[in-house]
């Protein structure tokens, strides 16, 4: 049982460090950014790339994907979101779901669909024995990651300059641009901060289960979204809350029900909690001004 709770802590920390580029873009630009599991799996190949191929230490490689992603993130909110500012919440789907297609197939012309064996890059740490259960170090580095992640982003969006310009277009977009704040530089800063964070998820998870292809991102990329409506999408510490119990969900639903039925018992409990608590765990009502 020890060994589940620790397996789903870790998956469940990664899921968190997805949901959190998704609770910051709807938190900040209110859009669902259904492409963000996409970037996961181009951080991954990236990392890949330049480990496998090119011989490159894990830190610089890491460090690789991140800027990559972040400039991705960048691009595609410029290129893709930036002209539906305005738009529907229906358009901006139809155009989140176009970009996800288009970086999957992207990668599939690029990488081919065979899969590729992604190299464990933290096997330099040492695994560890805890009352006679062995903690990975896959598991170890996903977990200090996922609460360094957390207190440096809470610390970035209380204490320093842009973090209350994100909060404060968060707010009420229309009177943060009347006090100066360039709303869409501090759109496009959350989907780079998003997308820098998607990478080192996807080095992260490709670590943990090692098998690397187009389609990698897709489904942790929605079981994150679930992740963040399920702690409250908007909130930072309901992300990581969410990512953490939808882990432990899975994995229990895998070691003592079925590994099929997993998925569905993980939305299961999504619909459960959102029928007792529509905003979720930690998320806040905010009602509508007229």
């Amino acid at each position: 049982m020890l060994t589940n709770l620790i397996n789903g802590i870790s998956l469940g920390s990664v899921y968190a460090i997805i949901a959190l580029g998704y609770t910051m873009v709807y938190g900040i630009a209110k859009m669902l950014n259904f492409a963000h599991g996409d970037v996961i799996m181009i951080g991954g190949y990236m990392a890949f790339c330049t480990t496998s191929y090119l011989g490159w230490p894990v830190v610089p490689s890491i460090l690789f994907a991140v800027v990559v992603c972040t400039i991705l993130g960048i691009v595609v909110e410029k290129l893709a979101y930036k002209p539906l500012r305005n738009a529907t919440s229906l358009a901006v789907l139809i155009t989140a779901i176009g970009v996800s297609y288009f970086l999957q197939n992207a990668a599939l012309l690029i990488w081919t669909s065979n899969p590729k064996a992604f190299p464990n890059l933290v096997a330099s740490i040492p695994s560890i024995e805890l009352g006679g259960v062995r903690i990975a170090n896959t598991a170890i580095v996903t977990v200090i990651a996922n609460l360094i992640i957390m207190v440096a982003l809470t610390l970035f969006t209380n204490r320093t300059k842009m973090g209350k310009a994100m909060k404060a277009v968060s707010e009420d977009k229309g009177a943060a641009q009347l006090m100066g704040i360039n709303v869409d530089r501090t759109i496009s800063l959350t989907f780079a901060i998003g997308s820098g964070l998607a990478a080192i998820a996807g080095v992260l998870l490709c670590s943990a289960y090692p098998t690397l292809m187009p389609t990698t991102g897709a489904m942790p990329g929605i079981k994150a979204f679930t992740a963040a409506v399920f702690g409250g999408i908007g909130s930072i510490p309901g992300a990581m809350l969410g990512g953490i119990l939808l882990g432990i969900i899975e994995i229990f639903a895998k070691a003592y029900v079925s590994t099929q039925l997993s998925d569905a018992i993980v939305f299961a409990v999504l619909i459960i909690v959102l029928i007792v608590k529509p905003t979720g765990l930690l998320g806040k009502k905010v009602s509508e001004k007229v």
